[in-house]
Formats: C-alpha cells, structure tokens, sequence
C-alpha cells in the first residue's frame, strides 16, 4: 500500500486548510472570519466540510481514508453519522457511514453540553475499476473531519480542476440537512448534472445576509454564482423588512465588486408551511423531544407582520423586486417554491417541518439543474 501525505492540492471545494496535530482540517470559511466572528454555531457548519472532496488521478483498486471525526448529538434528537462517499469518473459509487470519532452531546432543552473524546476512522473502497480513473472521497457533510492520511494500492496524484466553478451560498437545507450521504445534497445533485465543480457555501443556521460572507464571495474564484435566501432570516427573526431589502442590495453589490459579470441566481426559500405566513423564531417543539421525530414549529404571529416582522412569502416577494429593480442582465430571481412547492409538500412532506429527506434533496436538485443549466438556463453554456 502507498500512503500519501494529504495536501491542499488534493482537495477541492475547500476555502481554506488547516494544518492539526493529526492531519489537515479543511475549512469553508477563511480565518479572518473565524477570527472576527467566533460565532459557535457558524464555527460549527463552516468545520462540515459540505461539497468538499480529496480528489486523485490514480489505477488504484482499493482506497482508504483515514479521518478523525467530531459531531455534535442533541440528546433525544437522533441525527444520522456523517459519511464518506465514493465517486469514480464522475459518478458515484458507494458510501460508507463513519464510525467512532469525537462527539459532542447537546442537550436541546437546557443548552448543557458534554465532550466525548474518541478514536479514529478508516473509510476503505475495494473493488475499484481498473486502469487510470479519478476518484473523488466526498467528505461528510454534517460531520467535521480532520484528514489524516491516505491509503492506496497505487500511487495518485492530485488532479486540478477543469470544468466550471459553480459557488453556491445558502442554509441548511443548502448545506445538506437531513440528506443521508454527502453526494446526495441537492447542491451536489445539481453539480453533478449541471456538469461542474462545486464550491459549497451552505451554512446551516447562518445564510443571514451577513457583509463577511459577501466579502468571501467576492473574493472567492468563481464561474457561476446563487444565493439562496430568506429561511433563516425568518426563523431567526433577524431582520425586519425595512432592513433585509438594503442588506440585501448591499450583499450583492459587495460581489459584484469582484465578480461584475459573473452569472447570479439569487433564489428564495423553498416552500416551508411553518413560515410561510408566520414569522419567527423558529424552535424545536418540545413536545417532540425524545420521539421518534423532533419537529419545528413557528413562534410568530401572522398579524406581526404588520410591524415590518418577516415571513417566506414576504421574502419572496421582496427578492424579486430587488432583481426587478438592479436591472442586472446578469442576475436571475429564481422562486424556491418551484424547486419544492404546496403540492411537493404534500407528496413528500418534511420529516422536521423544516429540512426535507433525501428523496428531496434529489428532486430539489434535479430541478435546480434544469432551471440553471438547461439550455436557455442563467448558467448554460459549455
């Protein structure tokens, strides 16, 4: 077996890698982020490497992965494991569920936490075709990773990136909540069949029209660009109408500074009957606690909305005229209900009331690919 020391060269869809005691930890945000803004939660979902992949030109037939894993449990909210997935010349193949690792342990009604240090993970593939191939370990992408090495029965080298650069920026249903294995994310999905490469911005909790995430678009390589937006403005109660339409005019000037041309779609939340016309907060019912299912509910009051308070269909609302009133050739509204709509709703519900399941996710996915890279799409061509 060949073991080969992991560097930045053979990961793609990262901003930023670490260097640890074990390994190499990637990131999707960079450290002035991490630095100016140490927010817990936003710290946790930038550490998921959603999208990420080591990629490697090689005729090897077996490969192993050696990862430390560190997830976060909520106590009487049971989560799936995280999981590496195997991609050979573009498709994929197989996916293994992690074991072992770190974990943090939550506890949802009294916001107590408890560390359990654990031990490291092996990943391995047999079988693979032979002759020369590229294989792609895509990482999870609700469990952060430290890489420690890999293991081979061949060399590899790195492989540079070739095709389109499709950047995409929005929540946790973006970041590939409730999906089972990280190829399945509809991101990944509408990569896959849009034939580009795929830089995950989705940030599960954290899709807030913050000016630090403009300034990593802004400055991050791309060929394509969408922001998905409004969900976890209203189920935050972050904003209030006055202040979202401005932020959002500024959020998309701040990106056009670097990227003056590039093609944006800037879409809406997908349908979500909680907050459809009620506004935040959004919380876990509690009654749900310890089921078999933990569910969300809305704490708003619809007439709030009288006060300037947000909901999805507000929301939607206000996108479009942002786009209406750029007059930007180059940016496309896209309403997230014709991605997931009342009717999906009721064909394939939400298990949480929020975050949609893996059969979904490939629908939203499968959508999105056609609306963006079709050919009268905002992201066709070549």
């Amino acid at each position: 077996m060949f073991t080969t020391p992991l560097t930045a060269a053979f990961l793609h869809g990262t901003t930023e890698v670490e260097t640890t005691a074990r390994g190499l930890r990637p990131h999707r945000l960079p450290l002035w982020v991490r630095d100016q803004f140490p927010d817990p939660q936003l710290l946790m979902v930038e550490g998921q490497p959603s999208g990420v992949r080591v990629v490697v030109a090689t005729s090897a037939r077996t490969v192993s992965l050696v990862t430390h894993p560190l997830r976060v449990a909520y106590r009487g909210a049971d989560r799936p494991r995280g999981a590496v997935d195997l991609v050979v010349d573009g498709e994929p193949v197989a996916s293994s569920v992690l074991a072992d690792g770190d974990v943090i342990e939550a506890d949802l009604a009294t916001g107590a936490s408890e560390f359990r240090p654990g031990s490291s993970h092996t990943t391995t593939f047999d079988g693979l075709p032979g002759g020369d191939k590229v294989v792609e370990l895509w990482l999870p992408h609700n469990e952060s990773v430290e890489l420690v090495e890999l293991r081979t029965d061949a060399p590899v080298t790195p492989v540079e990136p070739s095709r389109r650069l499709w950047l995409h920026h929005g929540s946790s249903i973006s970041h590939g909540s409730n999906a089972t294995a990280p190829t399945r994310i509809w991101p990944a999905v509408a990569a896959r069949l849009g034939g580009v490469d795929l830089h995950n911005l989705g940030l599960g909790g954290s899709a807030l029209v913050d000016p630090f995430l403009a300034r990593v678009i802004r400055d991050a390589e791309a060929d394509l660009i969408s922001l998905k937006l409004g969900i976890n403005v209203v189920n935050l109660d972050g904003m209030r109408l006055r202040t979202f339409v401005p932020a959002v005019h500024g959020f998309l000037d701040t990106i056009r500074d670097g990227h003056p041309d590039t093609p944006i779609v800037l879409a809406s939340a997908i349908f979500c009957a909680i907050h459809e016309d009620t506004p935040g907060p959004g919380a876990v019912d509690p009654a749900t606690l310890g089921t078999d299912q933990v569910r969300f509910v809305a704490t708003g009051r619809s007439e709030e909305q009288r006060q300037g308070k947000l909901t999805l269909r507000v929301i939607r609302d206000a996108l479009a005229e942002v786009v209406e009133r750029r007059a930007d050739p180059n940016l496309h509204y896209l309403d997230g209900t014709t991605l997931y709509g009342p009717d999906d709703a009721v064909e394939h519900p939400l298990p949480d009331a929020l975050h949609p399941d893996t059969a979904t996710h490939g629908l939203i996915g499968e959508r999105f690919a056609r609306y963006a890279f079709g050919t009268d799409g905002p992201f066709a061509g070549a």
